[in-house]
Order: structure tokens, then sequence, then C-alpha cells
């Protein structure tokens, strides 16, 4: 209730807040390097003044945010939550830093865009560069992410746009269709599997399988696919990257999944086997997010449209400003 005693000491603490940029970052330092004084080191402040900084920001939240150790200082549950907001507080000035320096030197402004990798190598660069064409004086930051870090980073306000595998999710934000594509077995000439024209989940499980980094859509479904089979996913090695993955496959450590025109981009030769998957979860569909309407910018409203393929740019988006 708006006059509960709960909800007066919300407003009193928000009214309260008084920190700075600095204390932000020091904040952040301090977290990641595990000590006040390493913290006040990297932003050149004095030892007593940082850890003054750091007792006036848990007097203002009336939270404890470390727990003070002999050899140095550990996040607290709620320190840990305050981190993120911090994290994101600092991106959002770097942001407005950006977008000031972008109109400041004539462009149209920044749009920030978190992808997954099978995005980011398959369909970005002519997405991108239809966008360049059409709108040269806005500027692309692209951050390459799996699909659980794309749409946390949109709902998190880090990025204006994000694409993902849409098999992950639900997401709370506005959606457009995007793209498809189909997952291929990528194996050594020599493995076992390599002779089969075509390949099976049964298949896949009875073999090491290279993965993704945990939040790949990749990585996910294969573990839903082992849950429902009711057996293991065998799957000693994880990996960042397709071209990492390759170079396990080359080493004969596992089989991989991969879209089939990352394959062929990077597979390619005696070497290796290109195997179809025979189920249906091998073919995957693309989903492109973005911030609300209203929370857009005008370089945001611009590309979005071009981005998901719609046929006009200014559809459900206006132009840039000049």
């Amino acid at each position: 209730m708006p006059n509960s005693p709960a909800a007066r000491l919300a407003a009193s603490t928000a009214a309260s807040l008084r920190f700075d940029l600095t204390t932000m970052r020091l904040f952040i330092a301090t977290a990641e390097l595990g000590g006040i004084t390493r913290g006040a080191e990297q932003l050149c402040l004095v030892p007593a003044a940082a850890s003054r900084r750091i007792r006036e920001l848990e007097a203002q939240l009336g939270l404890a945010l470390f727990e003070r150790r002999p050899h140095g200082m550990a996040l607290t549950d709620a320190g840990r939550a305050m981190l993120a907001h911090a994290r994101s507080l600092i991106h959002a000035v770097g942001r407005m830093q950006d977008d000031a320096a972008a109109f400041l030197h004539g462009d149209r402004g920044v749009i920030r865009i978190a992808a997954c990798t099978s995005a980011v190598v398959q369909f970005l660069p002519a997405d991108l560069g239809r966008c360049h064409a059409a709108w040269p004086d806005i500027k692309v930051d692209l951050q390459e992410l799996n699909s659980v870090g794309v749409i946390q980073a949109v709902r998190r306000g880090l990025a204006d746009v994000g694409v993902f595998e849409s098999t992950v999710g639900p997401i709370a934000l506005p959606t457009l269709p995007y793209r498809e594509d189909r997952l291929v077995l990528v194996a050594h000439h020599a493995h076992a599997l390599a002779g089969l024209g075509k390949v099976t989940i049964d298949d896949l499980l009875a073999h090491e399988v290279i993965g993704l980094t945990e939040g790949a859509s990749i990585s996910i479904t294969l573990g839903r696919l082992a849950v429902a089979a009711g057996r293991p996913l065998r799957m000693r090695v994880r990996v960042g990257s397709f071209d990492s993955m390759i170079a396990m496959i080359t080493g004969q450590i596992g089989i991989g999944i991969m879209p089939a025109s990352v394959a062929a981009m990077f597979a390619r030769g005696k070497g290796f086997r290109h195997l179809t998957i025979d189920e249906t979860w091998a073919c995957r569909r693309f989903v492109l997010c973005h911030q609300p309407q209203m929370e857009l910018s005008s370089a945001a409203r611009a590309l979005i449209p071009l981005l998901a393929g719609l046929d006009s740019p200014n559809v459900n988006a206006g132009t840039p400003k000049g």
C-alpha cells in the first residue's frame, strides 16, 4: 500500500541516496579485486578515503555490502544484488557518453545489439551491411553472447536490441521474427559416426559431444533432449566459439553440433564429415527483441525494421532525428 511502513521506508531510502560515479566504480573494483586497498589503487584513491566512501554507501542503502575478512572483503548476498545495479549504472553512463560523442561528431547516435554467436556468424554481417548502407551515420556496438546472455543484456538495459534462439526464453519484451537455420553434426573423418548419412539424438548421446558455454541454446537443447531420453549427456569439454569447437573435433575430442552454414564455412576439407540430424529440433528459429518503443533511441527505431527484414525502414519506427 502507498502509505505502508515499507513504502515509506523505500521512499525515504531512495530520497537519501547521494552517491557519485567514483563511489560506484570503487564498489565495483573492490568487489572484483577482493579488497578495498586494491580497489582504491585502481581508482587512484587514498585507502582511508575509499573506506569512508564504502561505509557511506552502505549507510545510505541500509545494507552491509561486504563481509570484512582478515585477508580481504567478500560480497554479501545484498552486495551481489547491488553489484549488478552498479554495473548497469556505470554501463548506462558509458552509453550516455558514447551517444553524446556520436552526436557531437555529426553521427545520429549508437545502437547496441546483443546477439548469440550463431546469429553473429550467419546473419548479422549482411544485415549490418544493409543497415550501414541505409544509415551510414548510425554507429553499432555489437556484443557477442550466448542466447541466455542476450536476453539478460536486453532486460537489464545493457543492449537496445537482442537476437537469440527462440527456444530460450520467454522474454517479456517486444519481439519480431528474425531468421532460421538448421543444425548438423560435424565429426572427424575417423569418428565412428562419420560413415552415417543421418543421425538422431540417440546416436549423439552415445558419444562425447563438444559443448558450447552454459547458456548457449545448443547446449540447452541437448541437455533437454538427454533428460527426455533418460540418458546422460556426455559433454566433458565446453568451448566458447565454433572455431574452438572445430579445433576440438580436429583433435578427435568429440563431435560437434553447429549450424550447417557455419560448418560449411569453417569445417571444410577431407578431415570433416557433416551429418544431417534427422529430427525436428535441428531446425531453429531466431527472434529479435528490443526495448519498449518509448525507450528506443531514434537510431534504434530506424535500424530495427532493417534488421528484421521488413520492407520499409520506417515501419513501426520513425526516422532518426538530425
